[in-house]
């Protein structure tokens, strides 16, 4: 009998999948209750007839039951196609699958469902089960009387008329108290109006979807996604298109709305309510892949193509068993593909279609920066595998990887700035990053990259890749390529062997600094707050590229951003987005200026008016007039100082009167180098450092010739000694430490901080405006009035501990 048994299985085809009749979808049995050779089994044949035996072989995909039948000497073959149902009346106790402390969603038994399968002979089978499971061979029910007790059974697909798993979807809908049944009355009531009678009644009176008829719709939809329910029930004969047509008259075209749709169009209920008790109903748990962390190594045994054709994911692999999130659960032909390609049983799980699609994307792109390269050797490995990577067929893949991974690597090391630097030749390409202001190298890219490298940049800012001659600027939507959702902002340089240098500003966004956490100095904090209390005026923050203004603006703009102000921006580009303003971003090809959308602005009916920059004479202008007739303004200038701002804009032709009466105040600004608060070393300053220091601090008055009084030295030394000196009489200070640590990658510095100087257009700065006073007779008033200069406030930011002298010398040498 063993000998016959081992020549069927020699002859027969190579399985799909191997494997004993398996326990409920998120189940577990003890190991000795799994079905084994000599266990009774029952076989319901088509003819009627009835067969019982014990279980000598099983392997379901491959069609073939080997049952030992009382009298015959050779096993019996039960091709499954000619049976009716399947039967092991074993009773098993099952238990749902423990958790583990990783796991990062729970998936459990859904408890007994109730079941009625129609087949297609009229017979009806009813009851309680253990969940379900189905695919291409048939529907596999695990009958039960009890909770956590389940026998085996499984009915060929193609003797079934229709079955339904579960409560109805509005019972489901009102057992989770999502809606009560006088709304589902009455959106049955609105389909009822919109049909015949007798769809109505059909409506009314019947589950509205079973599962062969969700079946049935899902798979019409892959072909037809927006497929109304009446176009299904045509398609299903359950209607004509007679009845439809005289229920719609003229709204054929727009067909009636389905249950769903209604329901949601009424309030009553959310697409997500409506797909959680689908998933209840089907006894598949729903996840939420917002919430998910996606297993990396599991995500690797779906290839991407598949998963992109199939919309299916891959999450977690548990008690040996693989879940997938899919949308249609039922489509037994995808899950016998996954169980094909990696030999698994497969459990599928729920999620909306859309964001499946959306995590697919993310995760797979997120999965090839994890494998990018950054290391010299494995860089030159991949080269020398390709032809030429100047020519067409250079891989992209390799190309894209690479360019993904120096943004991300760039944007994690809180760079602002990358820079690509192609040399002759085989000479390597420099990558070097921007990092609190210093250039720092990155990477060294083989020679043979530097044009692939930056034409994958230039496609995807859109630019033209075989223009090299002339200069090219864009932008990159990075979310696109990556889950990192950053804006990058491109220019490209020809340089020297007709090649083109690359540099791209990461423009990260996100929320506001609070003015309070710009650490400007008491003083300063309270002029600003006390200017930005006007209801109209000009106010203005200054200074070279790169110093910060945009992020004191918008720190500004958070601090007026009330429910009672309408504000308006125009930037180049938006970087920062807040809530309650609205920010226009410039298009000059387009004709949207700085100066149109501030004429645009003065007719939409604005309360403050923020200019990214006051270019030309035109914005300025229009900024003068503007903030004169009720608006408060505010803008930015690159300018080194406060006092050099107003000069620059007299010299820009703007009429004395009105601008010395339009203005409010000027905040000049540079950043400096931030010590480690890891590392930072302290020491005691010397009593010939600390007088050196004064001299330092009043070399502005003395050059002006205020050193009498309070802007002598010595009136700085005696207030620092009272304001720093510790408890052993000893000022101490900080300074970077030369090796740094881990946190400052070695460079005893990490972030930067900003120093200020604040003018305030006081009667006496209007009056030197007017009569248009050169810098140093408005700086000398200023300084009499009470303005500290940059270095000023550098130097008491080196008192405060933040930053040392060496750092406030370079931004401010004089």
């Amino acid at each position: 009998m063993a000998r016959e048994a081992e020549q069927i299985e020699q002859q027969k085809p190579a399985p799909l999948l191997a494997r004993p009749f398996f326990p409920p979808p998120m189940c577990a049995v003890t190991p000795n209750t799994n079905p084994g050779n000599g266990e009774p089994l029952v076989v319901l044949w088509r003819d009627g007839t009835r067969s019982n035996g014990k279980l000598h072989c099983n392997e379901i995909p491959s069609n073939l039951l080997l049952m030992d039948v009382e009298g015959n000497k050779k096993p019996v073959h039960i091709d499954l196609s000619l049976t009716k149902l399947v039967y092991l009346p074993t009773v098993r106790k099952w238990v749902n699958l423990p958790q583990s402390p990783e796991d990062n969603f729970q998936i459990v038994a859904q408890g007994l469902l109730d079941f009625q399968v129609t087949f297609k002979d009229g017979d009806e089978l009813k009851g309680k089960t253990a969940g379900f499971y189905t695919d291409k061979l048939g529907l596999y029910l695990y009958p039960s009387h009890k909770e956590g007790f389940f026998h085996f059974s499984v009915i060929p697909h193609d003797l079934i008329s229709d079955y339904q798993i579960g409560p109805k979807i509005g019972e489901q809908l009102i057992e989770d108290k999502v809606i009560s049944p006088e709304h589902i009355a009455s959106a049955l009531l609105e389909q009822i109006d919109k049909r015949s009678k007798p769809l109505g009644e059909y409506i009314a009176g019947n589950a509205l979807v079973t599962l062969k008829e969700l079946e049935q719709a899902l798979n019409s939809q892959k072909t037809t996604p927006n497929i109304k329910l009446g176009d299904l029930l045509i398609q299903d004969k359950l209607i004509t298109e007679e009845q439809l047509e005289d229920a719609l008259n003229d709204q054929l075209q727009d067909r009636s709305t389905p249950l769903g749709e209604i329901l949601i169009k009424q309030g009553k209920l959310t697409l997500d309510q409506i797909q959680h008790a689908l998933a209840r109903k089907l006894g598949i748990p729903y996840v939420d892949l917002d919430k998910i962390a996606i297993d990396e190594q599991v995500l690797k045994l779906i290839p991407e193509k598949f998963a992109k054709q199939y919309n299916v994911l891959p999450l977690h692999i548990y008690d040996s068993k693989i879940v997938v999130v899919m949308n249609n659960p039922l489509d037994w032909k995808t899950l016998d593909e996954i169980r094909f390609i990696l030999n698994m049983q497969v459990i599928p799980v729920m999620a909306p279609e859309t964001k499946i699609k959306q995590v697919i994307v993310a995760s797979y792109y997120a999965l090839e920066e994890q494998t990018a390269f950054l290391d010299d050797a494995r860089i030159e490995e991949i080269v020398n595998e390709e032809e030429s990577l100047d020519e067409p067929s250079v891989s992209d893949n390799v190309v894209v990887r690479l360019a993904n991974k120096i943004v991300i690597d760039a944007h994690q090391k809180g760079a602002s700035d990358i820079h690509i630097e192609p040399y002759f030749g085989q000479e390597k390409t420099i990558v070097r990053f921007r990092k609190d202001g210093s250039l720092i190298n990155y990477h060294k890219v083989p020679g043979n990259f530097r044009r692939a490298l930056v034409a994958r940049y230039k496609v995807m800012a859109g630019l033209d890749v075989s223009e090299r001659r002339i200069p090219q600027d864009g932008k990159i939507n990075f979310g696109r390529y990556s889950r990192l959702k950053v804006e990058l902002r491109l220019a490209t340089i020809p340089t020297a062997g007709a090649e083109e240098d690359v540099v791209i500003r990461i423009l990260a966004g996100g929320a506001p600094v609070k003015i309070e956490e710009l650490l400007l100095s008491k003083d300063n904090l309270e002029c600003t707050k006390y200017v930005l209390k006007n209801p109209h005026g000009l106010f203005f923050v200054c200074g070279p590229t790169g110093s910060g203004k945009t992020t004191t603006l918008h720190s500004v703009l958070s601090h007026l951003n009330t429910p009672d102000r309408k504000i308006w921006t125009v930037e180049d580009p938006v970087e920062i987005i807040q809530k309650g303003i609205r920010q226009v971003q410039i298009q000059p090809k387009a004709g949207l200026t700085f100066a149109t959308a501030l004429r645009s602005f003065l007719r939409a009916d604005p309360d403050i008016i923020m200019v990214g920059e006051m270019r030309d004479k035109e914005t300025t202008e229009i900024g003068i007039e503007a903030s004169l007739t009720g608006h408060l303004v505010l803008s930015t200038l690159h300018t080194n100082s406060a006092v050099e701002s107003v000069i620059r804009l007299l010299e820009m032709g703007m009429d004395p009167y009105n601008f010395s009466d339009a203005l409010l105040g000027v905040l000049a600004q540079r950043l400096t180098k931030k010590l480690c608060n890891d590392c930072k070393q302290a020491y005691n300053i010397n009593e010939m450092d600390l007088k050196n220091l004064a001299k330092e601090y009043c070399h502005e008055y003395e050059s002006n010739g205020l050193d009498q009084g309070k802007h002598r030295p010595e009136a700085f030394l005696n207030a620092w000694r009272d304001a720093y000196t510790n408890g052993d009489g000893e000022i101490i200070l900080y300074m970077a430490k030369s090796d740094g640590c881990p946190s400052c990658e070695g460079t005893g510095y990490k972030g930067r901080i900003g120093l200020h100087e604040m003018l305030m257009a006081s009667n006496d700065i209007r009056v030197a405006i007017y009569r248009q006073a050169s810098v140093s007779e408005m700086l000398k008033l200023a300084l009499v009035e009470g303005m500290k200069t940059l270095k000023q406030d550098g130097i008491a930011k080196v008192f405060q501990g933040y930053t040392d002298m060496r750092q406030v010398r370079k931004v401010c040498p004089n």
